[in-house]
């Protein structure tokens, strides 16, 4: 059945702005996508927590090729901390293939709706605070960064979102540039994305009443529409974030997660 056009353009607006803010604030542009492709998807006749299921599992989908688009412009500019990534990486794999193929399956889209606003809204108020880290304190060890990965994978496969929105507080704390922070963080994307959906494609093998185009819990409209659009623009996301000044980037970044967490909290509360 051909997708009407309207839905096109929604997912293609959609696209654009979470990739210019997944380039910005290194977010992985889940934490927009989340909430607006749940509620494209109940337009579309979809169950409410099958919607949020296949949102989370959508937007985790186009987190890839974000990721891709976003950490390339960082790079060029010398942001990404490589060494941080290569000791966050595999703990964020476990924790991602845990979250997807385990806890995501067992837990109703309402509770995952709740458990996306709850973190988001800590994360907000990290950011917002603006909190000085210790002077002396910097990333913990192998072991700590392991277990650092665990965690940041684990949630990230429950919300659907890159990392973002704990990696780059956790990495603020732990003295990294908030810069380096961003560009760190879009880099992680790329391994909690392809950990999580090769969980979701699995476990949503055999789930009744999925609309046409899924692929287990993805939905592949969306994901094609959406990732083409926010891979164009994620790299002008990342050439702004290193002209803006880390004060704005901390509030743009707070503002934008308390508006969605509400809406969260509200789909939630409502199933």
């Amino acid at each position: 059945m051909p997708i009407p056009i309207t839905l096109i353009i929604e997912l293609a607006l959609l696209g654009t702005g979470t990739g210019f803010l997944a380039g910005l604030l290194g977010i992985g542009g889940g934490m927009l996508m989340v909430p607006f492709v749940t509620l494209i998807l109940s337009a579309q006749g979809v169950a409410p927590g099958l919607a949020v299921k296949m949102a989370i599992a959508t937007s985790m989908a186009t987190i890839i090729f974000t990721s891709i688009a976003s950490v390339r412009a960082h790079h060029k500019r010398g942001a990404v901390r490589w060494d941080i990534v290569r000791r966050l990486a595999p703990g964020i794999v476990i924790g991602s293939i845990i979250a997807s193929l385990g806890v995501f399956a067992l837990l109703k889209g309402a509770w995952l709706a709740l458990i996306f606003g709850v973190f988001v809204s800590f994360s907000a108020t990290q950011m917002f605070l603006d909190k000085k880290p210790k002077p002396t304190r910097q990333m913990p060890g192998t072991a700590g960064q392991l277990a650092a990965g665990g965690t940041i994978g684990f949630i990230s496969g429950l919300v659907g979102a890159g990392g973002g929105f704990i990696s780059v507080p956790f990495m603020s704390w732990c003295n990294v540039a908030m810069h380096n922070a961003v560009a760190t963080s879009a880099a992680l994307g790329f391994p909690i994305a392809l950990s999580n959906v090769l969980g979701y494609i699995i476990s949503g093998q055999s789930v009744p009443d999925l609309p046409p185009a899924s692929f287990g819990y993805i939905w592949l409209p969306g994901l094609v529409v959406i990732a083409t659009c926010s891979f164009l623009t994620a790299p002008l996301g990342a050439r702004a974030a290193h002209a803006l000044p880390v004060a704005k980037l901390k509030r743009i970044f707070a503002s934008i997660l308390y508006v969605l967490a509400a809406y969260m909290f509200y789909k939630g509360l409502a199933g």
